[in-house]
């Protein structure tokens, strides 16, 4: 079993707002699996399905971003997973619009959704894709810019690209383990496809 878990927010507020962008991607992987059906479990939205074999669940906690970590530890407890078998997708606004990151494990950063999941399991081993979203603006707030909308044409089309990337990433992940996804999706927005 694998549980691919996006980082968000519950609520139309935070429909596909900077800090959502793991919960759009959860919803590309639906997409992209036909596995739909979700319902709630552990303080989560779960869909359960296969994928290349394997069992898979897609899961984007409702405790809000602060407090992802209690979802996701109530998520292992009830599958029996260790932390390597758990991919956590996030937005990230130290890489630009465009840009995934993949990466076996790591610290969090700035994140709040990270630092809640690793005071939470007491682990920051998961494997992860971080999705660029960008830095705020000087005259913008942090919070604020991370609640917000993609502005302009091109900031859309980036994470659009980005985030369909990433949802292909994270089932390469499910099939081929984190090396190879990470030899193949790990690129700037302005790269070229790895063949």
């Amino acid at each position: 079993m694998i549980l691919i878990a996006g980082l968000g927010n519950p609520g139309q507020p935070y429909v596909h707002t900077r800090h959502n962008a793991g919960f759009d991607v959860i919803d590309r992987i639906a997409d992209l699996c036909g596995i739909h059906s979700a319902r709630k479990k552990m303080q989560a939205m779960v869909a359960e399905g296969q994928y290349g074999g394997q069992r898979i669940a897609l899961a984007k906690p409702q405790t809000y971003m602060n407090e992802s970590g209690i979802a996701i530890q109530q998520l292992m407890r009830w599958y029996h997973l260790e932390p390597q078998d758990v991919l956590i997708i996030s937005d990230d606004i130290d890489l630009s619009p465009g840009t995934l990151r993949l990466r076996p494990h790591g610290g969090a950063g700035t994140h709040n959704g990270w630092k809640s999941i690793i005071q939470q399991t007491g682990s920051d081993r998961f494997p992860r894709v971080r999705v660029g979203v960008g830095a705020p603006p000087p005259q913008w707030d942090l919070a604020d810019w991370v609640l917000s909308r993609y502005m302009g044409s091109a900031d859309q089309e980036a994470i659009e690209t980005s985030l369909d990337e990433a949802a292909k990433a994270a089932l390469f992940f499910v099939k081929e383990g984190m090396a190879a996804a990470m030899n193949k999706y790990n690129r700037k927005k302005q790269d070229e496809p790895a063949v």
